[in-house]
């Protein structure tokens, strides 16, 4: 069977395109992308308004959304945002986190999002224990006591019931700081050894092969990757561990000046130049947020075709600073764009928040053209998370969103440059795997996402 949707425009192949008629099969794969369709056949869904390919959320941290409102009423700092954010990381388990993921994952959607990676390190039960070494004595049964990966799979399974592609990233982190043991709240992200995290790693995979089979592309909703926390949670004598692993491999790159000085303290090196001696600098690496990076940093990055993730909305709220996104991109790096801990979720916003952020920083406009800003909301993090998504062509998945071109934001944008002007309340349709999975703000299958939320911020045992 096939799936049909007569677009009245879309972006196809870096331009907009009139009358464009997207076919699927019962995959969710795109089979057939068809331009200058002047009407709707009578069994394509008419779709108003501009359609582009659905953006792909390079970086997030899906519990870090309960921390929205919740920080700003004594101003602090990041590293004092740090601590409120572990204090609700102690509270999640299996059952909690994916409540609140799913209702995270449904307002990405809402959003504009159909793909994200989840950078992802709280492994273990709270007091350290990894899940899956204990049993109630006499109980042989499979579901009994902790469950291996059980945190990793509740992810897995908020996505695939909200119908967002993930890349779960799997993440090594080992230390509390250059030379330091992990704190108390961070016992839980830690595997003691990379030799620990690498075989835990494995069996993630191993474990995800049986349960979130890959098959086609717009059929496969769950995907692992790797990551390193940062050079402040994994030993530079460990990275080298990370040359060993195929696909994609992300890491919090400079994040804040505290990290760099911490670097060139204990090595004698910026953490982008402890990377690179380990080798783990390539066209793999997402280097996630790079804004405080040396001429020699952004040398190194570019030279090896890496991945930046820019994240302005979270570098904005956290007063990290304002990378070097537009010479990075000149140098030869691939711009893709993430939430992380999703101050908004609100794929237009993100666009909008990298741009002007460069026109603040420079002086100048058009730093990034709309075209440059939708393909790195798109192909940039396609390219970040290596799924088969992030353009509407034939073999890859049927993900889409449309906006609204007649609201108060948008009426009378040209084309493309609805991506500067437009929200995620213009997202009147979300679609992944050829399936609908927003109409109007709403959840087609879950519902009222606000009501998701309360559903979490109760079982977190948090005032919503």
């Amino acid at each position: 069977m096939s799936t049909r949707y007569w677009c009245e425009s879309a972006w196809i192949d870096g331009a907009v395109a009139r009358g464009v008629l997207l076919s699927a099969d019962d995959t969710g794969t795109l089979t057939a992308v068809e331009t200058g369709i002047d009407t709707a056949p009578s069994d394509a869904e008419a779709v108003p308004g501009f359609v582009m390919p659905g953006a792909v959320n390079a970086h997030s941290h899906a519990f870090h959304r309960m921390l929205r409102g919740r920080t700003h009423g004594d101003g602090g700092t990041f590293w004092t945002w740090r601590e409120v954010m572990y204090s609700v990381a102690a509270k999640l388990d299996p059952e909690t986190y994916e409540t609140v993921a799913r209702a995270v994952f449904a307002e990405m959607l809402a959003g504009g999002y159909t793909s994200v990676g989840e950078f992802h390190y709280v492994h273990h039960a709270q007091d350290g224990t990894p899940y899956g070494t204990e049993r109630p004595r006499g109980d042989a049964s499979d579901d009994a006591g902790l469950r291996a990966h059980a945190m990793e799979r509740a992810l897995a399974r908020a996505a695939a019931s909200a119908g967002i592609r993930i890349r779960l990233l799997d993440t090594c982190y080992l230390t509390g700081g250059i030379d330091a043991e992990l704190s108390a709240e961070q016992s839980r992200f830690g595997d003691g050894t990379i030799d620990g995290y690498m075989d835990r790693h494995a069996g993630l995979i191993d474990t995800f092969a049986d349960e979130f089979p890959v098959n086609a592309p717009g059929e496969s909703f769950v995907h692992v990757g790797a990551a390193i926390h940062s050079i402040r949670a994994v030993p530079a004598a460990n990275l080298q561990r990370f040359t060993e692993l195929s696909g994609a491999v992300h890491v919090h790159l400079s994040e804040q000046p505290a990290e760099n000085e911490a670097s060139q303290a204990a090595y004698g090196a910026t953490p982008t130049e402890v990377l690179a001696r380990s080798g783990v600098v390539d066209d793999r690496l997402s280097a996630v947020h790079a804004t405080h990076l040396s001429e020699q940093d952004i040398a190194i990055l570019a030279g090896a075709r890496s991945t930046i993730v820019m994240c302005p909305c979270t570098e904005a709220d956290l007063a990290d600073g304002i990378g070097p996104a537009r010479e990075l991109a000149d140098a030869g790096a691939v711009i893709s764009l993430g939430s992380d801990q999703h101050v908004v979720l609100d794929a237009l916003r993100e666009t909008q928040g990298l741009e002007a952020g460069e026109r603040l920083r420079s002086g100048q406009r058009g730093r990034f053209s709309p075209a440059e800003l939708i393909t790195a909301l798109t192909e940039g993090g396609a390219r970040s998370l290596d799924l088969p998504v992030g353009s509407l062509e034939v073999g890859k998945a049927c993900d889409f969103v449309a906006l609204r071109t007649d609201s108060m934001r948008t009426m009378g944008s040209l084309d493309e440059q609805i991506i500067l002007t437009a929200s995620a309340s213009d997202v009147h349709l979300t679609v992944s795997g050829g399936k609908v999975r927003v109409r109007d703000g709403v959840h087609t299958e879950l519902g009222d996402i606000a009501e998701l939320y309360a559903q979490a911020f109760a079982a977190l045992e948090m005032e919503g």
